[in-house]
């Protein structure tokens, strides 16, 4: 049986082109190498998962003009040293770091120090490292890798080029899922893809191992909308559709029976009170057509959100929300968590007619001034 290669691992990037999603990274760093302005200290800074260790290492190997067609072979070259801070923070590892820096290079232009997870290195480590960090040989390279860039102290920060890497794009992450799913010969929906980026909170290194866990859950090679929800044991958007109808007809008895199933499904009521609000915020996102970008889901079922929208008043909507976030912030010091979620469910199919209530009030009123007038 052959090993199995994670994709994130497989389809690690192997030149500035492929990384996903940093383009004003990959840009500035392609520049600064073709003109020759390459800092010799940088901190590449951001979320986890985004492509911080893979850019360091694409650096390494463009600026030594080393090439590799294997991902997941990584960097062989004595050329390029990679150190983990967060098991070698002590400063004795930086001290014998400091002493291999003294040789140059035995083939190549440079040598190149990629110091993953750099704030874990103790206060003594970072002091240690301060002189050699300002102060390099002309053949040395510092890469610094971190996801918390407010644990490493100013003087370092001071000597080094910062690049800031962004949360990726949900857009890219299907994108990029998309385009592996092609290679690997899977059958995939959209919806899926969607669904997994979202889960994945920005890091497509999340992405890529959600994607893993659904194609070895699915059978004959497809990946559906509906195993994704199963397997990752996520609320279906049909339920949030189906209590927004239920509401919208003040139907009060119907929406507390769907509120039950989602309980015996194994459901927690907090998730479902955040999605429902969720929900409603991408309704009222709906109502402008210039908003409408902001709304990150596939095109079926933004087709179904924009058809919804139609029937819901912004009135409606605005309360909607204001009462579920209420309800979002009381949850936990509720005694009784389901009757809880129950007593807003219940205020959120009566508010049309409260709506209507008080706009007829406001009618009478304005016609006995007139009257009085």
């Amino acid at each position: 049986m052959e090993n199995f290669v994670v994709s994130a691992r497989k389809y690690r990037p192997l030149g500035f082109d492929e990384v996903v999603g940093q383009e004003h990274i990959t840009t500035t760093l392609q520049n600064a190498i073709k003109n020759n302005h390459l800092a010799q200290a940088l901190l590449f800074c951001g979320p986890r998962g985004v492509g911080k260790t893979t850019c360091a290492r694409i650096l390494a190997r463009e600026i030594n003009d080393f090439h590799t067609d294997n991902a997941v072979e990584g960097n062989t070259s004595l050329n390029i040293y990679e150190l983990d801070a967060a098991s070698n923070n002590s400063v004795d590892d930086i001290r014998n770091l400091i002493d291999q820096v003294r040789y140059p290079p035995q083939q190549g232009k440079y040598k190149v120090y990629i110091i993953d997870e750099v704030h874990m290195l103790s206060t003594a480590a970072f002091n240690a490292f301060l002189k050699t960090l300002e102060e390099p040989p002309s053949y040395a390279i510092f890469i610094l890798a971190t996801t918390e860039k407010h644990k490493v102290i100013p003087t370092i920060l001071s000597r080094c080029q910062i690049y800031d890497f962004n949360r990726i794009e949900i857009s890219d992450m299907t994108n990029q899922l998309s385009k592996i799913a092609d290679k690997e010969g899977l059958e995939v929906e959209d919806e899926a893809l969607h669904l997994i980026a979202q889960k994945a909170d920005g890091a497509l290194r999340d992405a890529l191992s959600i994607f893993d866990l659904i194609v070895t859950f699915s059978s004959e090679n497809k990946v559906t909308y509906k195993n994704t929800i199963k397997n990752l044991h996520i609320l279906d958007y049909d339920y949030y559709f189906k209590v927004t109808d239920h509401l919208l007809a003040e139907d009060m008895s119907q929406t507390m029976l769907v509120f039950d199933e989602i309980l015996k499904n194994g459901f927690d009521g907090h998730n479902f009170i955040i999605g429902l609000s969720e929900h409603m915020r991408n309704l009222m996102v709906c109502k402008d057509q210039v908003t409408i970008q902001l709304l990150e889901v596939s095109e079926n079922v933004k087709a179904k959100y924009n058809e919804q929208a139609q029937k819901s008043e912004m009135s409606f909507l605005l309360t909607a929300i204001n009462l579920l976030n209420q309800c979002d912030l009381d949850y936990k010091n509720s005694k009784n968590q389901r009757l809880h979620v129950e007593i807003c469910l219940m205020k959120l199919a009566n508010v049309r007619n409260a709506i209507r209530l008080a706009s007829a009030g406001s009618g009478d009123e304005v016609k006995k001034k007139v009257a009085q007038a």
